[in-house]
């Protein structure tokens, strides 16, 4: 085969890798999450928002996945706590499903104040989620 050729058939078959890697992307994306619930791929954020009343929903139909998920929540804080390092603000009472957000700074946040919480997902725990690293805002 001539350089000329094997060039050109070394760029096709770049083009046709790259483009089924996209492809498996995609459909590992569309695996992912239910578009209606709180979950997206990567650092994605779902357009939905879980709350304290629907989230134990949602921690059943968690993606199973080693993949980074973020979850997006919005609810009333009960707790929230700092360290020299961190701040821990935690939303939802304790009877139920509670979600820690993992972030830098308390944000001058109050319990009993509603804030939404988006970040990185993982089960820390029977009826515990973390969000690490987590954004929170308020409303």
């Amino acid at each position: 085969m001539m350089p000329k050729a094997r060039s050109s058939l070394l760029a096709a078959a770049l083009v046709a890798m790259s483009c089924l890697s996209a492809a498996s992307r995609v459909l590992a994306e569309d695996d992912c999450c239910d578009p209606a619930g709180p979950f997206a791929p990567g650092e994605n954020v779902a357009d939905r928002r879980a709350t304290c009343e629907t989230i134990g929903y949602w921690l059943d139909r968690a993606p199973e996945t080693q993949a980074r998920i973020t979850m997006v929540i919005t609810g009333p804080l009960v707790s929230i706590s700092e360290d020299e390092a961190l701040a821990h603000l935690i939303m939802c009472e304790p009877a139920g499903v509670q979600v820690m957000c993992v972030t830098y700074g308390t944000g001058d946040f109050a319990p009993g104040e509603v804030a939404t919480f988006a970040g990185g997902f993982s089960r820390a725990g029977d009826g515990r989620i973390m969000l690490d690293p987590c954004l929170a805002s308020r409303g």
